[in-house]
């Protein structure tokens, strides 16, 4: 069965052959610290990332693939950093901003309120949930949370976070290559549409319908 890869295959591997160590870094630090990139796909990424560590340690210098878990979870802690300095300068600001294309100002109040119900794990917490990993740092900064305290969650998060998604990929993709003889990169595209599904529906659910159970119960 011999079938045309398809377009997600094609562009995941064009990423991991043209300078993907970077890109993956500029999408975990992107995803993790700047508002604009709520919309990025990290979870899947790292996850196929993971299925190719071998082929981005060869292209970057040859390195063990324990650097490369390394280099990304030091991309997540900044861009979380960044994200909690962005808050702590003009938060007051971004509660005020008109909604755009790139900036909703409900992600934000979705993020404060996933902050005040679970309080600091929240940093840690967020790292797995899109969409809400990108505000969290940035409504730390902004109810101004304890510098040292935000950094401790945030470094233990992002260790969790980057090791559990790419060694998954790695390990599943050696035990899949050898107890059954076939790679898992013939199927990136499924794997990284159910790691989309399954990481993003019930976010979105809570993002809209959640909105929609506010209004109705919201007497007129």
């Amino acid at each position: 069965m011999g079938g045309e890869k398809g377009f997600i295959q094609q562009f995941i591997e064009w990423i991991i052959h043209n300078g993907g160590l970077y890109f993956l870094l500029f999408v975990i630090f992107a995803e993790t610290g700047l508002f604009v990139g709520f919309f990025l796909p990290g979870d899947s990424l790292l996850f196929a990332a993971g299925i190719y560590m071998s082929d981005l340690a060869r292209e970057f210098f040859g390195f063990h693939w324990i650097f490369i878990i390394i280099l990304v979870t030091i991309a997540s802690i900044l861009g979380n950093a960044v994200g909690y300095w962005f808050g702590n300068k003009t938060g007051p600001l971004l509660f005020e901003r008109k909604d755009t294309f790139l900036f909703k100002r409900k992600h934000l109040m979705r993020a404060k309120e996933f902050y005040d119900q679970y309080g600091k794990a929240t940093i840690f917490l967020a790292k797995f949930l899109p969409i809400i990993r990108t505000f969290a740092p940035i409504v730390a900064g902004i109810v101004k949370m304890d510098k040292k305290t935000f950094m401790l969650y945030n470094i233990i998060g992002s260790i969790c976070w980057v090791s559990s998604m790419m060694l998954g990929g790695y390990f599943l993709q050696s035990w899949v290559e050898a107890k059954f003889g076939y790679s898992l990169k013939d199927h990136i595209e499924a794997i990284t549409i159910v790691i989309i599904l399954v990481t993003t529906l019930p976010v979105l659910y809570k993002l809209f319908f959640g909105n929609k159970k506010e209004k109705t119960s919201t007497p007129s």
